[in-house]
Order: structure tokens, then C-alpha cells, then sequence
């Protein structure tokens, strides 16, 4: 028994990882402070993450500050369109909330407006993970989320189970939890996205072109 308490033990050391996503948890949030590096922090953490779902994550604080640097116009760019249209979902939300069942417009507005909030959705889920892996367009970043989230579904509705799993704990059962927030959160989608993205790796590998779906690796 006492093997499985060893340091070197695949159980010590995922729990090693789980401790280090509390620092790396409250080191994404002061980051996200000024809320307009919310895309670049979170950009940073996802960049830590895979990493460590790979063993490789060495100095973590140096690892998430390169690629906060690396990554911060692009990302900021990301973050402000994402954010753009969060509130113009929240609005529409809104507005269809209160007009419900009124007309048959509602129906056929409530319905495109899931659609497009499942989709905004999956966007969200994906695309910071993929700038922390690749290297793309803002646009060809839009388009290879919703493109990925929506072909792996399975690891889409697992790491939404994921987030909803912790936002529940936090508000309903055990409210310190907030100390593992974002970061177990991405920790966990990033052993569930490792895979999906090195496939996307040997996909442009295998084609030997400059720009796949995924565009080039920064890892």
C-alpha cells in the first residue's frame, strides 16, 4: 500500500498537480484583475496545464508569464470580441426571457438564439487552450473551436460538466472551493484536450503543410 504514497507514484503526483492548480488558480485570477486580461490569463494557465497533463510542466510561474507575454495581443483581441458578445447574448437573454410564448417569433428567435448561444459556448471552451497550443488568425482561432468542440463532443459536454460541476460546489455545497476554481477546472479539460490536440498536431504533420485546422504548435 505504501507504494501508492511514494513521490514518484501516478497518485502522488496527481495530487501534486491538483495542489499546484490552486497556486496556478490564484495566480490566473490577480492576473485577471484589470478584466481585460482575462483572455491573456487565461491564454497563460491553459499553456501551464497541457503541459502538465504531458509531465512537462518544469517552472510554472515562468511558463505562464512567457506565454501571458507571448500571447497577450492576440489573446486581449480574442477576449474583447468574446466579451462583445457575451453581452449582447446577456441582452438578448433578456429580452427573450420576457417575451416568451407571447408570438411565434419568440420560437423561432429562442431557437436561433440557442443555437448560436451553444456555439458561443463551445467557442469559449476551446479557444483559449488552442492559442495556448497554436499559432492562427483570430479568425481561423473563431472557426478551428467551433470546428474541434463540435467534432469531439464527447469532450465537449465533459469539460461543460466540468465547469458546471465546480460553479455548483462553489454556489450550492462548498463554497471554499473557489480556491481550486479555474485552475482544476483547466487542469482537468487539459487531460481531456492533450489528446485532441496532439491529433491535430499529427495532422499537420502528416499533410507537411504550414497551416493545418490548428495552425502551427507553440509548444
Amino acid at each position: 500500500m505504501s507504494e501508492f504514497f511514494t513521490p514518484d507514484s501516478s497518485i502522488m503526483r496527481f495530487i501534486t498537480k491538483i495542489a499546484s492548480s490552486v497556486y496556478l488558480n490564484i495566480l490566473w485570477f490577480v492576473c485577471c484583475l484589470p478584466v481585460i486580461t482575462i483572455g491573456a490569463s487565461t491564454t497563460a494557465l491553459f499553456y501551464v496545464t497541457l503541459k502538465m497533463a504531458k509531465n512537462e510542466e518544469g517552472s510554472m510561474t515562468a511558463a505562464f508569464f512567457r506565454s501571458f507575454r507571448e500571447n497577450f495581443k492576440q489573446a486581449t483581441k480574442i477576449w474583447l470580441i468574446l466579451l462583445a458578445a457575451g453581452i449582447v447574448f446577456a441582452f438578448d437573454g433578456y429580452v427573450f426571457y420576457h417575451m416568451r410564448f407571447e408570438n411565434t417569433l419568440w420560437t423561432i428567435g429562442a431557437a436561433v438564439f440557442l443555437v448560436a448561444l451553444a456555439a458561443y459556448a463551445i467557442i469559449l471552451m476551446y479557444i483559449f487552450p488552442l492559442l495556448a497550443r497554436f499559432d492562427n488568425t483570430v479568425f481561423a482561432m473563431f472557426k478551428n473551436s467551433l470546428f474541434i468542440g463540435m467534432r469531439f463532443l464527447l469532450c465537449t459536454v465533459l469539460m461543460a460538466v466540468i465547469y458546471f460541476a465546480m460553479l455548483f460546489v462553489v454556489i450550492n455545497i462548498f463554497t471554499p472551493a473557489v480556491i481550486f476554481g479555474e485552475g482544476l477546472c483547466a487542469l482537468l479539460c487539459s487531460y481531456l484536450l492533450s489528446n485532441i490536440l496532439l491529433l491535430c498536431q499529427a495532422q499537420k504533420e502528416d499533410t507537411g503543410t504550414q497551416k493545418t485546422t490548428a495552425g502551427m504548435p507553440h509548444l
